[in-house]
């Protein structure tokens, strides 16, 4: 698939649930956040459907996220079937890393994703002193956090990345101790800009961290990171390498890298059924309909080539954007 601006369309991100177990102040600030209702979110065979027929269509890397897709039972058996599809290349799973190690029968969860053929492990980590972690996340849960990324390296995944979200007074200090921690356990490390997901006001002054900011300061520490722009992953980080210890740094900046949407390859689908263009648009577009209104296999089809003729030429993050939907209630 191909949309009008010369993006090929090959990465769908599949959030199975809205709830989480952490409330990240720029995903999920509330408390009260109200559910979806269990009738109101798609199946594990609904979603299967979806990405057996996305397949068809060159749909060849599946990330499936939340919410906190390891809190939804049954999650490493549907990673299973998603890994059966034909043309379906490679499963990946976001996750804030909370639940990986959380053991049924033995053996830990993160086990049982690398057993179902899940091949990489997305985890978010803004911050390794505790108290920090607990203010950004509203939740003491940093030592299950840590202990999950263990138990994911003792799995086997083929590649742990760790996912910061830059924050202003918060990330800068922590940039040699992220940095570390990542070289020793031989993930892949990212930082992230704040984006308006949720709520407009995450993006003041006081809060917002530009990646150039963090990366003058990463080299404070490493001397000049040495640019690699030819290594490439599914998103759209640049990586820089450590000179060093070899060490791989990403950055995705989604507000100040103008090129951002230049290369933009993925479409989400909403946990209630909902298929997204892109995240930084209002544009979506209601597929539960579709698959509980009787569609065939090439409806369906149709459906996917239509979204994707709509997909915006880049993200409404830099225009005053107003969301209309949480990050929780979308997918990360």
């Amino acid at each position: 698939m191909e949309d009008s601006f010369g993006h090929h369309i090959s990465y769908l991100r599949v959030s199975v649930t809205d709830r989480c177990n952490e409330r990240c102040r720029y995903c999920m600030p509330e408390e009260e956040q109200p559910w979806f209702a269990k009738e109101d979110t798609l199946t594990y065979e609904e979603m299967t459907r979806v990405v057996r027929v996305g397949a068809t269509l060159g749909i060849k890397r599946i990330r499936v996220t939340g919410g906190e897709p390891l809190t939804r039972p049954g999650i490493a058996g549907f990673c299973g079937e998603l890994t059966q599809i034909p043309g379906i290349e490679g499963v990946g799973i976001s996750t804030n890393g909370t639940l990986l190690a959380k053991t049924e029968g033995g053996t830990t969860l993160a086990e049982k994703l690398v057993k179902a053929g899940v091949r990489t492990a997305n985890v978010s980590l803004d911050s390794l002193d505790r108290a920090t972690y607990q203010r950004t996340t509203s939740r003491d849960l940093l030592p299950r956090v840590l202990e999950g990324i263990d138990a994911a390296i003792d799995a086997g995944f083929d590649s742990i990345r760790l996912n910061c979200v830059l924050m202003k007074g918060q990330t800068e200090r922590e940039l040699p101790a992220l940095i570390d921690f990542a070289r020793r356990k031989n993930a892949l490390l990212r930082f992230i800009e704040l984006m308006p997901v949720s709520t407009q006001d995450v993006l003041s002054e006081d809060n917002f961290l530009p990646i150039a900011t963090a990366k003058q300061l990463v080299e404070q520490t490493t001397g000049p990171l040495i640019a690699e722009p030819d290594f490439k992953t599914n998103g759209p980080a640049v990586y820089h390498r450590v000179p060093a210890s070899g060490q791989r740094v990403g950055f995705i900046g989604a507000m100040t890298n103008l090129h951002f949407c230049e290369n933009c390859n993925k479409l989400r689908l909403t946990c209630d059924g909902k298929l997204r263009p892109c995240l930084g648009s209002y544009l979506e577009f209601d597929l539960r309909a579709v698959l509980r209104g009787g569609c065939t296999d090439a409806e369906l089809a149709a459906f996917f080539q239509n979204v994707v003729a709509r997909k915006p030429k880049e993200h409404d993050f830099r225009d005053n954007y107003q969301p209309n939907r949480k990050m929780i209630a979308i997918g990360g």
